[in-house]
């Protein structure tokens, strides 16, 4: 019997490994789309976090607070997933990115803040970084008693395959400034907080956060091809400004392997695939 239940729980953890592991993969990777809009399907992500209208019907409880959780993941993707008053600016077609907005505030930068990076920033195959880019980072948490590391995949376990999962959300425009924010502060070097691993810090002044029921994110995803994960999201409305070269240097060695920026996820805007924000 223990036997049985052991290897329910490890396909569950390996087919939710699966599913999490292309989720903030690149457009390439999308799938195959129909004409109708994906039925059955919870509330999914990203969306206009300025509208609060849904009508998805699929409920759960939120997550709790992410101090009560256990970091698992930091990754980010290039041009806001989201969209909001101060991020807003289309961005498609950028990065080879299917969607995605940029902050406001990157229309209106300094020569300074603008100038050239000595080095490529977080070069891939994809492309790379530069002053005035947007990017939107997710810091993932879990309810499973886990440490952080490579791809969503590390949000579970053999023993904990369907967790809570909470994403902190903050949306960021590079510039070529020292003064700016290091983006090293708001990683993670294997600290303990009350038990639970957590980010050394997460932005507190750019408004309150937005708390809505959605799904995970990525070019994998679209209207027609829903993510059947359960996500609690808390997206912070106002831009910041980060220091670029401080981005550069965490993608050269950090614990969750991440070294490049994530395509992104078209907005979700039919109401029947969103939540109500509430």
């Amino acid at each position: 019997m223990y036997k049985k239940q052991l290897l329910v729980a490890i396909t569950a953890a390996a087919l939710a490994t699966a599913a999490f592991a292309g989720d903030h993969g690149h457009a390439e990777h999308a799938s195959a789309a129909s004409a109708e809009t994906c039925t059955g399907f919870g509330p999914q992500t990203p969306r206009d976090i300025d509208s609060r209208k849904g009508d998805n019907k699929r409920s759960f409880s939120m997550a709790p607070d992410y101090k009560k959780m256990n970091l698992c993941n930091i990754h980010f993707h290039v041009n806001a997933e989201h969209k909001a008053k101060d991020f807003s600016i289309h961005a498609e077609g950028e990065h080879g990115a299917e969607g995605g907005y940029q902050c406001n505030m990157s229309k209106h930068l300094s020569a300074a803040e603008l100038a050239p990076t000595v080095a490529p920033i977080c070069k891939s195959e994809h492309g790379e970084l530069k002053a005035g880019d947007t990017i939107e980072v997710h810091w993932v948490h879990s309810s499973c008693d886990v440490k952080p590391g490579k791809g969503l995949g590390s949000c579970l376990s053999a023993s904990c395959a369907n967790p809570d999962l909470r994403v902190e959300t903050q949306v960021f425009t590079l510039v070529n400034d020292a003064n700016a924010l290091d983006f090293n502060t708001l990683s993670y070097d294997g600290q303990m907080v009350n038990g639970f691993h957590q980010a050394k810090a997460l932005p507190g002044n750019t408004g309150k956060p937005v708390e809505f029921t959605g799904s995970t994110t990525g070019p994998k995803y679209t209207e027609q091809a829903c993510s059947p994960l359960q996500v609690t999201w808390s997206v912070r409305p106002q831009c910041a400004k980060v220091n670029i070269n401080t981005v550069g240097k965490w993608c050269e060695k950090n614990v969750f392997e991440e070294d490049h920026a994530h395509g992104v996820r078209k907005l979700v805007t039919s109401p029947k695939l969103l939540s109500e924000i509430k």
